[in-house]
């Protein structure tokens, strides 16, 4: 028996944050699709006509292709979020491309019906608004991080924030996958795989790598993963396992009223 869309409300954190009201609004516009690792979500150029929810352990990454083949990652979607059109009114052309990196189930919803009920929800509308700025963040990140650390200082913080979706330390990801969303050579990745192996922070094993210790590793890392997970506490009130695992969504001492309707 498939599970009832109360269930799978709970697996994407931005759904269940909602009031009861406003779930029952979307509730009977949601799709459920399955989705395999490498599968895209929308291409860049197309127009967006599905705002997807992760679920569960499922997490795409939008990236940007570039002239000579390579394709670097901006921002990376589990549970906590949101993928597609989720500010802008209407179906509108993608910038970048949506492509699975972990397998698994969304919910989806066509996107002029979401615009039609953020109209007359007010909650539901605060709430992805405060997204839409997380997700920004995020991505105005990736590029100052891209631009100013080392490739192991961004391998750090790729692999943990996978981690913070996925809540296990072994993450089913490739070299050739990671090395695509790093824009780096499979070569080059190895070798920076290799350091971080000597230093005692991951395992390397076929088709996933295993994080050995969450505090060496946030200790090895850039400023950016954390800067981006204190945006995301500020903004949306995210709140973090001691394995550093993004577990839910609340009101903080910061937010304003109307954030207060939103969940």
């Amino acid at each position: 028996m498939p599970p009832d869309i109360d269930t799978l409300l709970s697996g994407n954190l931005l759904l269940s944050a909602l009031r009861l009201p406003d779930q029952s609004l979307l509730k009977p516009h949601l799709e459920l699709k399955d989705y395999r690792r490498g599968e895209a979500l929308f291409e860049a150029g197309e127009d967006v006509s599905f705002i997807s929810f992760p679920l569960g352990q499922c997490v795409a990454a939008l990236v940007i292709g570039l002239k000579d083949g390579r394709a670097v990652e901006t921002a990376t979607v589990g549970h906590e979020g949101a993928i597609g059109g989720v500010v802008s009114q209407g179906s509108l052309p993608a910038f970048s491309r949506a492509v699975v990196q972990v397998p698994g189930r969304v919910l989806r919803i066509e996107a002029p019906v979401l615009q039609q009920i953020k109209q007359t929800s007010p909650g539901l509308r605060n709430l992805i608004t405060r997204y839409s700025d997380c997700l920004l963040a995020q991505v105005l990140q990736s590029v100052a991080c891209n631009a100013s650390h080392t490739i192991e200082a961004r391998c750090v913080r790729w692999l943990l924030s996978l981690q913070d979706r996925l809540d296990t330390n072994v993450l089913p990801i490739t070299h050739e996958v990671l090395a695509e969303l790093l824009g780096v050579q499979r070569s080059y990745l190895t070798r920076t795989l290799r350091t971080l192996q000597q230093q005692g922070l991951i395992q390397v094993r076929r088709g996933r790598i295993i994080l050995v210790s969450r505090p060496a590793m946030e200790e090895a890392a850039c400023e950016c993963h954390g800067a981006v997970k204190r945006h995301f506490e500020a903004v949306l009130g995210a709140v973090y396992n001691a394995n550093g695992t993004l577990v839910s969504l609340r009101a903080t001492a910061a937010s304003n009223n109307s954030m207060s309707q939103a969940i």
